[in-house]
């Protein structure tokens, strides 16, 4: 028998008694925004940090560095660690959760920082807010997932090992200040990672990205007389033609991991010129380029530098630059990543009266730099089946406060039975 079968009644009722405070904890959070730009996150820390410690959590924060929050284009950031230890030996299993949010943006119908419940007719009592389900939920999920344990442990569960939560506030920004940099400076060594997600699937692989920055230069002219000039936007005509071309090409090639189509191409930024009246002398744009787990972000790069240099070279006396602006890895399953998703399936399908999926998804996360030190990582949390139904990065980001309850009675089972000496 799983070990998981022995306790989820307990389990779900340990859930259940701090449900109403978990809302209350999660309303909290979503109230103070965070917006990342401009990622002045440090006050949001310290009001998670009150909350939990009220939870009756010892907290450790560690400010990050001046120098290494603006280097990330941030005015402030806080990481926090909850350590708990049960027993002796065993794994140390992270749990992590971003609290930087993207800005709200037009389209809401509802105060994005009201943490507003509504009784949904068909999904019953549902939160919004900005960060809600990206991934404020998570911090609510993780909490009082430990929570439950430490009640069931107190009552004689035998638990061997530790969970750690790692509060981290700069995910929009790429994570390097919040989960590469607890990893780098030392200051965790999990063996396990499971980082935000949602309640429907486990998600095990996701796509990496490259973002990159073109400078096309050309040479300035009156624009009376263009032929004195080099047009540096009718080079990057050329350019984006090319760019958008090869993005057809992209969609031939088909990744194998459920919930990734294949890599795509945008390009989401440009600017440029100097006036009406004169011949453009210099361009600039970004473009995103969604690499696949089976791709090589290198061999990735260096084709779109290839394309890129080559479309230039045919415009004469135009220059071109290409600057790396983000080079995240995609996340592939390391061996023992598959322990963390048969647990968290099997409780999982306890508490939702359903299968729960393992599937990969097209967007990136700082699951990746779990991934990148090691550490077999997943990806699950609070939240409805796709982003889209949770309106993340969308008008009215909403949460399911039923899968807040059950998707927390799931990682804390799941935790159980990875941590059980049974």
């Amino acid at each position: 028998m799983n070990a998981s079968d022995r306790w989820p009644a307990s389990m779900l009722h340990a859930v259940e008694t701090d449900h109403a405070r978990a809302r209350e904890f999660l309303a909290a959070l979503v109230r103070v925004p965070t917006d990342n730009p401009p990622g002045d996150c440090a006050a949001h820390a310290e009001v998670a940090r009150a909350l939990l410690e009220a939870l009756g959590f010892a907290v450790t924060a560690y400010p990050v560095p001046a120098d290494a929050v603006q280097a990330v284009g941030m005015i402030s950031a806080t990481n926090l660690i909850v350590r708990q230890r049960f027993g002796s030996g065993g794994p140390c299993i992270a749990l992590n959760a971003h609290g930087d949010v993207v800005p709200p943006g037009l389209g809401w119908t509802r105060d994005p920082y009201g943490a507003e419940i509504v009784d949904d007719p068909l999904h019953g009592p549902t939160m919004y807010g900005r960060g809600v389900a990206v991934s404020k939920s998570d911090f609510a999920t993780y909490a009082f997932a430990l929570r439950a344990l430490q009640r069931l442990a107190a009552d004689g569960l035998v638990l061997n090992g530790a969970v750690e939560l790692h509060l981290t506030y700069d995910e929009e920004a790429g994570g390097d200040i919040g989960p590469r940099w607890l990893l780098a400076e030392g200051l965790s060594t999990p063996d396990y990672a499971i980082c935000a997600g949602f309640s429907y699937a486990v998600t095990t692989a996701h796509n990496g990205c490259l973002h990159l920055e073109v400078t096309v230069r050309g040479r300035q002219g009156h624009a009376a007389l263009p032929e004195s000039g080099i047009d540096a936007l009718a080079a990057t005509t050329q350019i984006l033609t090319r760019l958008y071309a090869f993005r057809a090409a992209l969609a031939q090639r088909r990744s194998a991991t459920p919930g990734i189509s294949h890599p795509t191409l945008n390009i989401g930024l440009i600017s440029g010129g100097i006036n009406t009246n004169v011949v453009p002398d210099c361009v600039r744009f970004r473009l995103d380029r969604r690499v696949i787990p089976e791709e090589s972000m290198a061999a990735a790069e260096a084709e779109l530098r290839g394309l890129i240099e080559a479309a230039a070279a045919d415009c004469p006396g135009v220059g071109v630059e290409i600057r790396c602006i983000l080079a995240a890895q995609p996340l592939v399953p390391l061996p023992g990543a598959e322990r963390l998703t048969r647990s968290l399936q099997h409780c999982g399908a306890v508490f939702f009266g359903a299968p729960i999926a393992e599937h990969g998804v097209p967007l990136y996360t700082d699951a990746r730099h779990y991934a990148a030190a090691g550490i077999p990582t997943v990806l699950y949390g609070a939240g409805p089946r796709t982003l889209a139904d949770a309106g993340g990065h969308a008008a009215d980001e909403c949460l399911r406060l039923n899968d807040l309850k059950r998707a927390t009675a799931t990682v804390a089972c799941a935790l159980a039975t990875l941590l059980s000496s049974a």
